[in-house]
């Protein structure tokens, strides 16, 4: 009964947000929209290359585990080959059966949809919120994973993601040695230079969030150019800069003329834009305007790319291995801010739920209560705006307090390049020009954003 009650109150406190005039969440429903051909089209291709890559390590699981590896692989394919046809039959959405950590999590969400779509209609593939639905896909890719215990560590992601650190390696070096000339005149830098390396790392780390591997459906998409040299050409495709905003914030925060006590980094991709995330870190920590760095990542591999907690420490250890004097120096440091305490890598089971943000107070207290502690929480990519926001159909000029839906652990801001048709913020009449001129500017990565909001005064 408890669970029951608990559920009805939170149908109830859906629809009032609706009767708010809070939009509905984006889906298939509409034949031809983003999210529909997302799903018809782009998760199908995603789920065939984890098929493959799995199919393609038989020999390995073989030699490692023997028979019992061969039939772990038999056993994976047949899920994930069941989970690709009832998504492209728009079959109804399963319980998930792993009894993992989360699970009764997932289960008890799938009920909160079916309870807020009604009985006319099961929750299915084409007709749920899109943000729900594709989150689910990644938790049954690792369902039929970790249901097979001699492959269940396995990461059927690894291989795109360790490729996008490699053939991104002429960035990296060169973004390494742009903070080894900071790190050199330290020393001298005025509070105006120290703004303006801020924001070129800033808008790096930004920009790095091209590097999305979910979007290309796992094809290649590593960074092959400087980072710096593209920031003046870049620049225009900034819809929204608050740059400043978050400057300021940092400054505020400083207590008599002490470090800022601790910026948190909610991860997006790894490869390329990781490294990028890395850098401003260090450079935040190493310029003395900031003590502490928690990275929060997530606890299993999703969305193609995301990083987890190996591919983390994977990229230190890469980074220190480097033959190159300025990139090697980097990942030594790396690795002893995380030996000291001034860095530290976090997963929480919220990360890799379903959820809008707006719910982390009441469904993971615990993650929000730690948010709070930060002085600035920066969100990385598209997955963590369209959970920002809701993934709504939000009008373009809504403002983005509004959109957040009361969600304000601390100041925050989402560095965000568009893949996904949600976007507020704008100035009126911004989105129908940018429509008219690029029909689609949401959804090709082209337009990014420096999206700052605080619950406090700046």
């Amino acid at each position: 009964m408890f669970v029951n009650k608990v559920l009805f109150e939170r149908v109830v406190s859906k629809m009032a947000v609706v009767q708010r005039g809070v939009p509905p969440s984006l889906s298939a429903k509409v034949t031809g929209s983003f999210a529909y051909l997302t799903i018809r089209d782009r998760l199908p291709t995603i789920l065939t290359k984890v098929i493959d890559t799995i199919h393609r390590n038989k020999s390995k699981f073989f030699e490692e585990h023997g028979e019992e590896g061969i039939n772990a692989e038999k056993q994976a394919i047949a899920l994930l080959s069941k989970l690709r046809n009832e998504l492209l039959t728009d079959k109804p959405v399963i319980e998930l059966t792993d009894g993992l950590e989360d699970a009764d999590s997932w289960n008890e969400y799938l009920q909160r949809q079916q309870r807020l779509q009604g009985d006319q209609e099961p929750v299915s593939w084409f007709t749920s919120p899109w943000l729900y639905v594709e989150c689910y896909m990644y938790r049954r890719i690792q369902e039929a994973v970790s249901l097979n215990p001699p492959i269940s560590n396995f990461d059927v992601f690894n291989e795109g993601k360790t490729q996008s650190f490699y053939e991104s390696q002429k960035a990296v070096m060169t973004l390494c040695t742009f903070l080894e000339d900071i790190q050199k005149n330290a020393e001298k830098l005025s509070p105006d230079r120290l703004s303006e390396d801020f924001n070129k790392l800033l808008q790096i780390s930004l920009w790095g969030n091209k590097c999305d591997l979910s979007i290309s459906a796992g094809q290649d998409n590593s960074q092959k150019i400087s980072p710096i040299d593209a920031l003046a050409s870049l620049q225009p495709f900034i819809l929204v800069n608050d740059s400043g905003m978050v400057w300021s914030s940092l400054m505020s925060s400083q207590r008599a003329g002490e470090s800022v006590d601790r910026v948190d980094i909610v991860l997006d991709n790894a490869g390329f834009e990781l490294v990028t995330d890395l850098v401003l870190a260090d450079f935040l920590v190493s310029s003395g305007l900031v003590r502490k760095i928690y990275f929060h990542g997530k606890s299993f591999p999703w969305f193609v790319s995301d990083v987890t907690a190996n591919d983390f420490h994977w990229t230190v250890r890469q980074t220190m291995a480097a033959n190159h004097k300025w990139m090697s120096k980097r990942g030594f440091q790396w690795q002893n801010y995380l030996k000291v305490g001034a860095w530290s890598y976090h997963d929480h089971p919220f990360w890799t739920q379903p959820h809008e943000f707006c719910d982390m107070a009441a469904d993971a207290p615990d993650l929000y209560s730690r948010l709070q502690q930060a002085d600035l929480v920066l969100f990385k990519g598209d997955l963590n705006y369209r959970k920002l926001t809701g993934d709504r159909a939000w009008d373009h000029t809504v403002e983005f307090s509004t959109a957040l839906q009361g969600f304000q652990p601390a100041p925050l801001c989402s560095l965000r390049t568009l893949k996904a048709n949600v976007q507020v913020g704008l100035q009126p009449g911004r989105g129908e020009k940018l429509t008219s001129r690029d029909p689609t500017w949401m959804t090709n990565g082209k337009y990014a954003v420096i999206q700052f909001y605080s619950p406090k005064p700046v």
